[in-house]
């Protein structure tokens, strides 16, 4: 009987639940990304299959992807499986890694075809998509501080409202440190991502969640809450709850159940709102990144084209110095061609003029020598 309540409830506000996802998503808007993070034990991938079930149930058009390389069974049906492309136990063994850095090569193996995953996402379906639903590894760090992680939601972001949901394991929470453990970690993935951020506090059928949202409201209920221990880590949690108040104001949480499926109807109604806080904060943001970016390359473009003019013109410059130095060469080479061949010219005119001495010098000599012998014979 207990166990069939949460369930009326959820079909009480089925029509409720329909109507806000409808409108959240539309009919020809992207669909909704949801990164679902948080530390191991949490809860994540059987709050994945609530979800799943949940979609099922209110016939909302939904896709599930599984980023976790690592996991052996999955409790529900992904669109998108990262273990069928890489596979994680091959990656420890080719690279020789150990477990974590397996997953996160096995991630960063995956993230280098993350286009292709867009691309399914964004293809075009009737009905189209309303969510979209991505299971993170239980190792958090690996995803939220991994070049893949970054890489994953940045083509998220950039191309459909995107929504960080940071599931928080509510009994473990009732310790004070413990949750601001969770807190911190909440704020530094919030700090990470820039994106709006959804705090699900799971397995409140076991733990509610309401001592959290009174120590996130009322400071003096957490410092009471710490007043029985007089350790340095006490002092720091109750000064780090000071500092965390912005953060809290602007904090949107839900109590959830997996396992009885209690908050689906919340859940949904606050994936909405933290759309509308991703058109409002987080797409001007973008359009005002792209903007400098595009202003930053075409200011490398101008400078890189006026360094190729200025190349250009000292390479003309250059050949123009080189074809008058050219044609000066050229008229000293044809200057000095004449003045060698007048001299060949004069040296030849000058041999041929000895020659011709030189012959008359020799019919001089034999007419003598004739005359003389004439003259001897004569006289003998």
């Amino acid at each position: 009987m207990d166990a069939a309540a949460p369930m009326e409830a959820e079909q009480r506000t089925a029509g409720q639940a329909s109507t806000s996802s409808s409108t959240a998503a539309g009919p020809s808007a992207k669909p909704i990304v949801v990164l679902v993070i948080g530390m191991a034990g949490s809860g994540k991938t059987t709050l994945i299959q609530r979800v799943n079930s949940h979609m099922h149930q209110q016939k909302l058009n939904g896709y599930i992807i599984n980023l976790d390389p690592a996991v052996s069974h999955l409790p529900y049906g992904a669109n998108i499986d990262i273990r069928d492309t890489v596979n994680y136990k091959n990656v420890m063994k080719q690279y020789g890694l150990g477990p974590n850095g397996g997953i996160l090569t096995a991630c960063n193996l995956f993230a280098t075809r993350f286009d292709q995953v867009i691309q399914l996402v964004e293809k075009p379906r009737d009905p189209p998509l309303q969510y979209v639903f991505a299971d993170t590894p239980g190792q958090i760090e690996i995803f939220t501080w991994s070049a893949s992680g970054q890489l994953v939601t940045d083509l998220f972001a950039s191309s459909m409202p995107t929504v960080v949901m940071y599931v928080i394991d509510t009994p473990r929470c009732t310790a004070p440190q413990t949750f601001m453990s969770n807190m911190l970690q909440a704020v530094s993935i919030l700090y990470k991502t820039k994106l709006p951020m959804l705090l699900a506090f799971n397995k409140v059928d076991v733990s509610r969640h309401e001592f959290a949202l009174e120590w996130m409201a009322d400071f003096e209920a957490y410092s009471a809450a710490l007043e029985a221990d007089a350790s340095y880590a006490a002092t720091l949690s109750r000064s780090l709850s000071l500092v965390l108040e912005e953060f809290y104001d602007g904090m949107r949480c839900v109590g959830l159940s997996a396992l009885t499926g209690e908050g689906m109807d919340e859940l949904f109604k606050a994936l909405g709102e933290c759309v509308q806080e991703y058109q409002q904060f987080y797409v001007p943001e973008l359009q005002a990144k792209q903007q400098r970016k595009e202003a930053l390359e075409q200011k490398r473009r101008e400078k890189e084209m006026a360094k190729l003019r200025a190349d250009m013109a000292g390479k003309a410059s250059l050949q123009e110095g080189g074809n008058a130095a050219g044609a000066a060469a050229a008229g000293v080479a044809g200057a000095a061609g004449r003045a060698a061949a007048g001299v060949q010219q004069e040296q030849l005119q000058q041999g041929l003029q000895e020659d011709e001495d030189a012959e008359e010098s020799v019919d001089l000599n034999l007419s003598d020598d004739s005359i003389g012998s004439d003259t001897y014979e004569q006289e003998q």
